[in-house]
């Protein structure tokens, strides 16, 4: 299955979090990324939700967070984020790739003060925030011209 999609239509961003997954999405032109939400993690709940997502929004693409360490290697969140890509391909019809997502969560926290949310409303919206980078830095990475 090819790591991009030539397809035009909407992607999916993902950031694995320990109870929650971060969601957010582009508009169809994949020039803007979005906050939309967030899914309980935890098998087969998890990709139950993100498929309705797929389907509801006519998704075209999903994009996980790859937490790589700073040294580029993939250690124990990075090989759950494959584990999910690889299930989310399992169940979906539209391309899963793996983005590289080192400080996704700590950019999203940072603008998440910035905008003077106070420490609750950050933790409640950095899952779907960190998604929101994530997903922007792909499609910055991957746009055409």
């Amino acid at each position: 299955m090819s790591q991009t999609s030539s397809k035009p239509g909407r992607a999916l961003g993902l950031d694995l979090g320990e109870v929650r997954i971060g969601v957010a999405i582009s508009d169809p032109e994949r020039r803007l990324a979005v906050p939309l939400g967030t899914v309980r993690a935890g098998a087969p709940t998890d990709l139950r939700a993100v498929a309705a997502l797929v389907r509801e929004h006519g998704v075209t693409l999903v994009v996980v967070g790859y937490p790589l360490q700073l040294s580029g290697e993939a250690g124990a969140r990075a090989r759950q984020a494959e584990e999910l890509a690889g299930a989310l391909r399992a169940v979906l019809d539209v391309p899963v790739v793996l983005h590289d997502e080192r400080l996704s969560t700590a950019e999203a926290d940072r603008r998440l003060r910035e905008a003077g949310a106070d420490g609750r409303r950050r933790r409640r919206a950095v899952d779907r925030s960190a998604a929101t980078v994530i997903l922007q830095s792909y499609l910055d990475a991957h746009r055409d011209g």
